[in-house]
């Protein structure tokens, strides 16, 4: 196994190491984290200088981080706060558990030094990311930390109202599913005009990703992009015709990212 980077990063406690815990922290032992602990019952053994903990008594009791990272299940945010007690009463926490405020999180964590946040699954591959919102009591220092941490797996958002996580979440956090979507739906119309379902795979994908690329690598306006591949009374602009009606795309995205809002605004505990 290679070393680690040096670290450059803050010490965490990550309680959670799931897909999402999990992408977090592959992205943070690559940036160089300094020596942690992560909770979890299934993850492999991690290089030194850090450790896995099977269980809240595996923490030694002197370690003290910089971060206490909850990245476990919404409904079990109490209890594993219960069992972390010794090591979030004396720090900052970090939480990307969806709907749970600052407000819900200070009262299980006893003191209101909370950071919250709202990474995507692309995080997995380092081109993620995260909506970011810290509570008056946070110190500079630790949301530093927190944007470190976040940097090291995509772009960081940071929002000065709390309500916008809500937004947040239905734009970034569940946007990759919408993007997903496009694709699977781009798959089946190329097998439904007769191409193979391999090739109409790999143009589907390579299509979907190759202008998200183009996104990121162009500052220009999305709006411009598209009409610098619609020609007039071309293929593309006969196909746009279509997905822009009022009733397409302009009205049915809007009101799914509407809806997306709404719950978690439900969700918000």
């Amino acid at each position: 196994m290679s070393p680690s980077p040096s670290p450059t990063g803050p010490s965490v406690l990550l309680a959670g190491c799931g897909k999402l815990g999990g992408a977090l922290l592959d992205g943070w032992l690559q940036a160089g984290l300094a020596p942690s602990v992560v909770l979890d019952r299934h993850r492999a053994p991690l290089p030194a200088p850090h450790r896995i903990a099977r269980t809240p008594e595996d923490i030694p009791a002197d370690f003290r981080p910089d971060l206490v990272v909850l990245a476990v299940k919404p409904a079990a945010a109490a209890s594993v706060a219960e069992a972390l007690v010794p090591w979030i009463r004396s720090s900052v926490v970090l939480s990307v558990m969806a709907g749970r405020t600052t407000a819900g999180l200070a009262e299980i964590c006893g003191h209101d030094r909370i950071i919250r946040a709202m990474p995507n699954t692309p995080a997995a591959i380092g081109k993620g990311i995260s909506g970011m919102f810290a509570g008056p009591e946070v110190p500079l220092a630790a949301r530093d930390a927190c944007k470190w941490l976040l940097h090291a797996v995509g772009a960081v958002a940071v929002v000065d109202r709390e309500s916008d996580m809500d937004a947040v979440t239905a734009v970034s956090g569940s946007g990759p599913a919408y993007v997903f979507l496009l694709a699977e739906l781009l798959e089946k119309a190329a097998i439904a005009q007769g191409l193979a379902p391999d090739l109409a795979r790999k143009l589907a994908r390579h299509t979907v990703s190759g202008a998200g690329a183009l996104l990121e690598a162009d500052t220009t306006d999305a709006a411009d992009l598209r009409r610098a591949v619609t020609s007039p009374n071309g293929t593309t602009a006969r196909a746009l015709d279509i997905l822009m009606r009022d009733d397409a795309w302009p009205r049915t995205l809007s009101d799914a990212v509407a809806a997306a809002t709404a719950r978690a605004r439900e969700l918000a505990t």
